[in-house]
């Protein structure tokens, strides 16, 4: 006999187990998503350290 199927927002019960299964915890947005945060701030970094550069070449030439 073959198990029912469990949503996947749920946890499946465990055997034995007198607790209720949980729904897994809502997604944070962007804030669950550091590595997009950390690509922008560095970016940002290159850009401004660009602009500066492009000052220094171009007053030298």
């Amino acid at each position: 006999m073959t198990e029912p199927r469990v949503p996947p927002e749920e946890t499946p019960p465990a055997e034995g187990s007198t607790a209720e299964a949980h729904e897994e915890r809502a997604d944070g947005g962007p804030w669950d998503h550091p590595g997009i945060w950390l690509g922008l701030i560095v970016l940002g970094a290159v850009l401004f350290a660009g602009f500066f550069l492009a000052r220094v070449i171009s007053a030298h030439t």
